[in-house]
């Protein structure tokens, strides 16, 4: 069977850590973890290291502090492919990508490149969401599709698995942006890389445990990542 290597990254996510480790675990035996902290201050590294040392199934990179959400997938890509994965999944730690459904992802990127999880492919999956953060990623999810070309329905999304060879074709050490931008633009880069997307569609639920990381920043990065990776591929240097 092809490694698997789930990179999960964590910034204190104490609560969620130890329920969420097993239920991935559970999903198949041939999947494995890798756990990205960021020197969580609530002790979520310490937490992921008892983990690891419970199962060899577990693997934690510890990073000296939060540098966002893109440059802890970069980091924690990286590491997966060192430790040998054929294929990487990306989730969040915190239950908002469900476990159950990393199935359907090992189903699909069997005859596909990338598999995409998606909140809008078929109407709007999302649970628990007020009504304005909603249209707020609505609306920039159709800004983005606008702004790109990109024929994907989330283009914001992190709940998605990804074969090695097409990760070793994009270049990760060229992929600039963090937060939702750096979806944006690895989901730019599959597509330029003429690679073969499946989306499928799932709920999305909003944690219930630990706070959110989103800012205001982050969203104002999604904004003009969109442009620069159109003039970057214009100019030839992307």
């Amino acid at each position: 069977m092809p490694r698997t290597i789930v990179v999960l990254p964590t910034y204190d996510e104490a609560e969620n850590l130890p329920l969420i480790v097993p239920q991935i675990l559970e999903q198949s035996p041939d999947l494995e973890v890798l756990v990205v902290d960021d020197n969580s201050p609530d002790g979520t590294g310490k937490l992921a290291d008892d983990l690891a040392a419970a199962s060899s199934r577990v693997h934690v990179l510890h990073r000296a502090n939060k540098q966002g959400l893109g440059a802890a997938y970069r980091a924690g890509i990286a590491r997966a492919l060192l430790l040998g994965a054929d294929q990487v999944i990306q989730m969040d730690a915190d239950f908002s990508h469900p476990p159950d459904q990393i199935p359907v992802l090992l189903h699909e990127i069997e005859t596909h490149d990338v598999v995409l999880g998606s909140r809008y492919l078929h109407g709007i999956t999302v649970v628990n969401w007020p009504i304005e953060r909603i249209l707020i990623s609505w609306f920039g999810n159709q800004y983005a599709r606008r702004a790109t070309g990109l024929p994907i329905s989330d283009m914001t999304g992190g709940f998605r698995c990804v074969r090695r060879s097409l990760l070793e074709s994009i270049r990760l050490e060229r992929i600039k942006a963090d937060g939702y931008a750096f979806q944006i633009e690895m989901n730019f880069r599959f597509v330029h890389a003429g690679a073969t997307i499946k989306e499928i569609p799932f709920f999305f639920v909003d944690r219930t445990r630990g706070e959110s990381k989103l800012s205001w920043q982050i969203g104002l990065e999604a904004l003009w990542v969109v442009w620069w990776l159109r003039i970057s591929q214009a100019l030839g240097r992307l």
